[in-house]
């Protein structure tokens, strides 16, 4: 029988490109779940239920799908960490890097360093 950690660093996003995103700012392993935007009873039930025992971190857009997506993962991961962009960047994929850094250091994440430099140099622009 295999023994699994009893807990990982999980991020839950809306889709494939918020995924992408995010893998490059961090710089530790972690899993992360696509949505694809909405739950499924099948998803829940298959992909969500089984990250309860997890650390896991919700990062959706900030717009009405993304905080109905939030508040059913909520819902379902009532210890979930959220974890929130901007509302003038709207989307994760359209938040910039340096502002991504600066979202997963806080949660103490391992990010890309360069990243978090650049944030601090142009904090004014974000």
């Amino acid at each position: 029988m295999q023994i699994r950690p009893t807990s990982r660093k999980v991020i839950i996003v809306e889709g494939k490109t918020d995924k992408a995103r995010i893998l490059r700012v961090l710089r530790e392993e972690v899993q992360v779940v696509c949505t694809k935007g909405t739950l499924s009873y099948e998803q829940v039930e298959n992909e969500i239920v089984p990250l309860q025992k997890d650390e896991v971190y919700i990062l959706v857009d900030a717009d009405a799908p993304g905080n109905h997506l939030r508040k059913q993962l909520r819902h379902e991961l009532p210890n979930a960490i959220d974890l929130y962009t901007r509302k003038s960047y709207r989307e994760v994929a359209r938040t910039p890097l340096e502002y991504l850094a600066k979202i997963f250091s806080d949660a103490y994440f391992e990010v890309d360093e360069t990243l978090l430099h650049s944030f601090a140099k142009n904090a004014h622009s974000f």
